[in-house]
């Protein structure tokens, strides 16, 4: 952690401190700071540059891009609390902040809203047309871990695909996705098929309409690569399970294929076990598994990882599964 000597050196600029307000709240690219304030390129660069040299933020590099954060020792060590609260002073202190901040909100929409045109696009066509990791055999092997009859969430459930197969044998299933169109798409599917226990609703897997404890099982199938903040998706997943309730999260396993940002508006290259794992445990999640189940023969050869974790609490029938 940076001595507060060098922590009042970096904020004594009213724009580095304005900076710094931000990256608390959000991690961001220097085009979205340029956007939000009102910068030059240069101007931006240099006061992350000084922040950096000082250790108050860090990058995290994507495809082309550097998205820029707090540094993880500012925000877990002890010495933390003198910039934590200094931060808080600022906020109330700072004409722009409120601004700086509706700007922000802004921008991370449009992060948002590049995503969801991708599947608005897509909608329709993904049964049918090549998506990474979306193998029969990725899903038949979880099919063969969730059951019996339960209340199930499918976040991030796309044009339904999913949740229609896990209606024949499910109570309920909850299918969340943002993008209207899929969900749609979804919907004649059901009614095509005469499957009424499917409820489609819009929303973010990170902000899931779905009410305290009120599913069983929680579902991520090839779509935690597509949030912004996948803890937070998994935190919302712990959220709205019942006690003794159990996530199953299929996804990438950490790959290089850069390309994938373009084509499939990936926000992250896939995990490795340890992070998903890490998110699971870190959420509150119990007896933690991740195992690779799968990998694709052709170029660039995606695996597919398959982990699971359960809610504590009672003793339930998904204790059995």
């Amino acid at each position: 952690m940076p001595s507060i000597v060098k922590i009042l050196r970096a904020a004594a600029d009213p724009n580095r401190l304005r900076i710094l307000l931000l990256l608390k709240a959000e991690e961001l690219s220097v085009a979205e700071l340029q956007e939000i304030l009102v910068m030059g390129q240069s101007t931006i660069s240099t006061h992350l540059s000084q922040l950096k040299h000082a250790g108050l933020v860090e990058d995290r590099r994507t495809g082309k891009s550097s998205f820029y954060r707090l540094t993880t020792t500012s925000a877990t060590s002890g010495g933390s609390d003198f910039l934590d609260g200094l931060l808080v002073i600022a906020e109330k202190e700072t004409s722009e902040a409120a601004a700086d901040h509706s700007a922000m909100r802004s921008v991370v929409k449009k992060r948002q809203d590049r995503m969801r045109s991708f599947f608005d696009t897509m909608a329709g066509r993904l049964g049918r047309d090549y998506v990474p990791g979306k193998s029969w055999k990725s899903l038949a092997e979880a099919l063969l871990r969730l059951m019996p009859p339960m209340t199930i969430a499918d976040l991030g459930a796309g044009d339904g695909t999913f949740s229609l197969l896990l209606a024949q044998r499910a109570t309920q299933v909850i299918a969340v996705d943002s993008s209207a169109r899929m969900l749609e798409v979804g919907r004649e599917q059901a009614a095509r098929h005469s499957i009424e226990n499917v409820d489609f609703r819009l929303g973010d897997m990170e902000e899931p309409p779905i009410e305290d404890a009120a599913v069983d099982l929680v579902f991520f199938s090839q779509s935690l690569h597509h949030a912004l903040h996948p803890e937070r998706a998994v935190h919302e997943a712990f959220r709205i399970l019942k006690p003794d309730g159990r996530v199953a999260i299929l996804d990438l396993v950490k790959h290089r294929f850069e390309e994938a940002r373009e084509i499939y508006a990936d926000e992250r290259l896939g995990f490795s076990e340890a992070e998903l794992a890490d998110l699971l445990e870190q959420a509150g999640f119990q007896s933690v598994t991740t195992a690779i189940v799968d990998k694709e023969a052709d170029t660039p050869q995606f695996q597919t990882l398959l982990a699971t974790g359960d809610k504590p609490g009672a003793a339930s029938d998904l204790g059995n599964l």
